[in-house]
C-alpha cells in the first residue's frame, strides 16, 4: 500500500523525508497552477492529483513516524533487556519508568524486574495484564505457568515489596537470593531457583 504513495509523487523509499517534502511541495504548485487553467479537463485532473498527493504525502511521512517510534521502542526495551541481564534492577526499573506508552511488552519486562527482585505476586499481576493486552503472545502464557509453578512449588513471596511507601521500593535486589525465594540452603533447591529465573530471561532475550 505504501508504495503507490511513494509512486504518487515520484519518490521512494530510500528518498529522504527532505527530499520527499520537496518533490511534494513541487507537485503541489504545478497542479495548483493547472487547476485554474481554461481547459477543463486539466483543471479537474490538477483537482484530483492534488488530492492524491495530499493524501500521498500524509501516509509517507505518518508511516515514517511511526515505524521511526517502533524502532525507538525496540532499542528502549533491548537497554532495559541488557539492565535486567547484568543484575542493574534500579537502572531497569528507571528506563521502564521513562515509556510514555505501556504496552503488554512493558507488562512483561515490568514483571521481569519483579520476579528478580522476589515480587512474585507483582509480577503475576504483570503478566496477567500482558496476556490481558496480547493474549496471542505465547511468551507471555509460558511465563506465567512456570512462575505459578514456581509459587506453587513453595517459593516465599517476599512481603517487603512495599515497606519503602511505593511500588518499587523495599529490599536490595542483589541481596534477594534463591534461598530466601525457598526457604531452604540444599542445592535442589539453589538449582531449582535457577533454572526458573533462566526461563523468564530467555524468553526476555527472545522477544521482538
Amino acid at each position: 500500500m505504501i508504495e503507490k504513495y511513494y509512486k504518487s509523487l515520484g519518490a521512494s523509499p530510500e528518498d529522504s523525508s527532505e527530499v520527499i517534502r520537496e518533490k511534494y511541495l513541487a507537485l503541489r504548485k504545478q497542479y495548483e497552477e493547472e487547476r485554474f487553467s481554461e481547459d477543463s479537463d486539466v483543471g479537474n485532473n490538477a483537482a484530483k492529483r492534488l488530492t492524491e498527493i495530499e493524501v500521498a504525502y500524509d501516509a509517507i511521512m505518518n508511516y515514517r513516524f511511526e515505524h521511526s517510534n517502533e524502532g525507538s521502542t525496540a532499542e528502549a526495551y533491548k537497554s532495559v533487556e541488557a539492565a535486567i541481564k547484568s543484575g542493574n534492577l534500579s537502572a531497569a526499573q528507571q528506563l521502564l519508568d521513562d515509556f510514555n506508552e505501556r504496552t503488554a511488552e512493558w507488562h512483561y519486562y515490568q514483571s521481569v524486574v519483579f520476579y528478580k527482585k522476589n515480587w512474585f505476586n507483582e509480577s503475576k499481576k504483570q503478566l496477567e495484564i500482558a496476556i490481558s493486552m496480547n493474549p496471542n503472545e505465547q511468551k507471555y502464557k509460558d511465563s506465567l505457568e512456570k512462575l505459578n509453578a514456581r509459587v506453587n512449588n513453595g517459593a516465599k513471596i517476599n512481603s517487603d515489596w512495599n515497606k519503602s511507601g511505593n511500588t518499587y521500593g523495599g529490599e536490595n535486589p542483589q541481596q534477594a537470593g534463591p534461598t530466601q525465594q525457598l526457604g531452604g540452603d540444599s542445592c535442589a533447591q539453589w538449582c531449582c531457583d535457577m533454572i526458573i529465573c533462566n526461563i523468564l530471561l530467555n524468553c526476555c532475550c527472545g522477544c521482538r
